[in-house]
């Protein structure tokens, strides 16, 4: 029996802690939300902070843990990879993992590193910012640095908006900082997806259309539709670049959560590439869609398990995830599934009670269930995840 640390035990977090239970190993679960669902399947839990690195290698030095997991957690995956490092267990380098962390501290490496990159700097000030926003224009990206789940993110149209715009921002920066960058106007969707990488490699990469609600938020994913529509020729690029900034940062193992685009005139910019599995359901997608189990990787490489089996496969069919939400404030009455939406359902699970009071999208704390969806073709998943008020609707009163 090994021992294996998670850090968070919300909802989208239960999937490697159930894997690691049918695997026989020791489940210890951790963060400072005592009620997150994960925690009671575990065989432990500790009331302690994911992002407070000292009090987290105390625990895991305490239970001589032989594995540290932060699954879908952006604020998480600096502490796993610092236990990780003092303990001599799988993981890859701090800093590297802070870089990726961090969107101040991403932009400054792959400008550094001659990758493409918008104009982008940080701020702890906002009258410095506001001078920075004068010089590059809206429209513009104001977001906090160091968020996850598009928290604090403001697309701003007009410069009257950005104090609030920056204040949104701050609200959700543990920092304090906030990043101003540009715009890049891309061509087709913005990409979404995983990947893994094994002994510096990146052996298996899985990724799709990201798409957003118009309705509510264009700014919060609302699902991913695999395969992406994109051409194997800018793949291959995206590729290579991730290959090259992966081995500038000397990353060894692990699942990786992708997002970038390809501007107007066909180059490659990273937008995020977070050091830890995706959330909105991706790698479950992945595992309908290729086969390949990233949830049972990720935590059998925390291990140091044979990971023996992984590499690229295609997707085969067309499926997507679709995150069940409100477009507006009020109480939830039902879900609301047209006839084909339900013959196309592969799973569903809806979080939230009748009469429970629901937000208008906001964020991804505004998620009110999870589907996973199968479509007789990609065209008509596209059509109608970019219009699927059509089809799924959340009734309010």
């Amino acid at each position: 029996m090994k021992k294996v640390l998670f850090l968070g035990g919300a909802p989208t977090q239960i999937p490697p802690i159930k894997y690691a239970l049918e695997q026989g190993h020791h489940v210890i679960t951790l963060d400072y939300l005592p009620d997150n669902p994960g925690h009671k399947l575990g065989h432990k839990y500790y009331n302690v902070s994911t992002t407070d690195k000292e009090a987290v290698l105390e625990v895991a030095k305490a239970e001589n843990i032989d594995g540290i997991v932060a699954y879908a957690s952006d604020p998480a995956a600096p502490t796993a990879a610092y236990v990780a490092g003092k303990m001599g267990l799988p993981g890859n380098p701090y800093e590297s993992v802070e870089i990726l962390a961090r969107k101040d501290l991403f932009r400054d490496f792959l400008a550094k590193h001659n990758f493409n990159v918008p104009r982008s700097r940080a701020f702890y000030e906002e009258a410095e910012a506001k001078v920075w926003l004068d010089e590059i224009g809206v429209p513009a990206f104001v977001k906090p640095v160091d968020s996850s789940g598009s928290k604090g993110v403001t697309h701003l149209q007009s410069a009257e908006s950005f104090h609030d715009a920056f204040e949104h921002a701050l609200k959700f920066s543990r920092e304090r900082k906030v990043v101003v960058e540009e715009e890049i106007v891309r061509q087709g969707y913005q990409v979404a997806g995983d990947g893994f990488i094994l002994d510096g490699e990146l052996v298996f990469r899985c990724w799709a259309d990201e798409h957003f609600d118009r309705l509510c938020n264009g700014l919060v994913p609302i699902g991913q539709t695999f395969p992406t529509s994109h051409s194997d020729k800018l793949l291959s690029e995206a590729h290579k670049e991730s290959q090259r900034l992966l081995s500038l940062l000397g990353m060894k193992i692990g699942a990786l959560n992708f997002d970038f685009v390809f501007s107007e005139d066909g180059k490659f910019y990273f937008l995020e590439l977070g050091p830890r599995n995706g959330g909105c359901l991706i790698p479950e997608v992945i595992r309908y869609a290729t086969g390949v189990d990233l949830i049972k990787y990720t935590v059998d490489a925390a291990l140091g398990l044979p990971c023996e089996g992984l590499n690229m496969k295609p997707v085969d069919g067309s499926w997507s995830s679709y995150m069940i939400h409100s477009i507006e404030d009020g109480a939830f009455k039902n879900l609301w599934l047209s006839e084909r939406a339900q013959k196309y359902i592969a799973e569903h699970d809806v979080q939230v009670q009748p009469g429970e009071k629901v937000n208008s999208f906001s964020g991804s704390h505004d998620t009110l269930g999870t589907m996973i969806l199968k479509y007789p073709s990609q065209d008509e998943m596209l059509d109608m995840i970019d219009n699927m008020e059509r089809d799924i609707r959340v009734i309010t009163a």
